[in-house]
């Protein structure tokens, strides 16, 4: 035999070995869907009627408010053609500031909104991520992962983390 062809040999004995190796060797992945954690934990459910409750009062009079600006404009468009040119013109001036007021409003509510849920999905995702930590030691996971393009569902301890996130006070 060639030393050439000896080496190539023992080269491919010894990445075979490697391969045996690594594969005896227990490495445990797992996965963790978030989006379901912050759907079904009762944690993130708890959170979210905690914003409903706290936005409910604005959002009533957001509606209200958006109700009757569109009342006061159809009564506006049925009215307008028999009106004096002065009286329309101060009508419709009236309806434009309404209408950039309520538009202000419910921006302000949509970002008020938006970053106090933010702030609580942030406070879930950490609960969660303590979790999914203790999770990892306990059952000697290796490897979790939160964002796959795809995942063998074997690998999913989605149910243990929200289970844990549910007796958890």
């Amino acid at each position: 035999m060639t030393p050439e062809r000896r080496f190539l040999l023992g080269l491919v004995l010894g990445v075979s070995v490697l391969a045996t190796g690594a594969q005896a060797q227990d490495f445990r992945v797992g996965f963790v869907n978030t989006d379901r954690i912050f759907r079904e934990a009762n944690t993130a459910k708890a959170s979210q009627a905690k914003l409903e409750q706290e936005f409910a009062r604005r959002e009533k009079e957001l509606n209200e408010l958006g109700s009757s600006l569109k009342a006061a404009s159809e009564k506006f468009e049925r009215e307008a053609p028999t009106l004096p040119e002065a009286q329309r013109g101060a009508r419709q001036k009236t309806l434009i500031d309404q209408d950039r007021e309520f538009q202000r409003k419910r921006r302000e509510f949509q970002e008020d909104l938006n970053s106090r849920k933010n702030e609580e999905l942030q406070q879930v995702l950490e609960r969660a991520n303590r979790v999914v930590k203790q999770v990892a030691e306990q059952e000697k996971y290796d490897l979790i992962l939160q964002e796959a393009v795809y995942i063998n569902p074997k690998h999913d301890i989605t149910d243990k983390v929200i289970r844990a996130l549910n007796t958890v006070r």
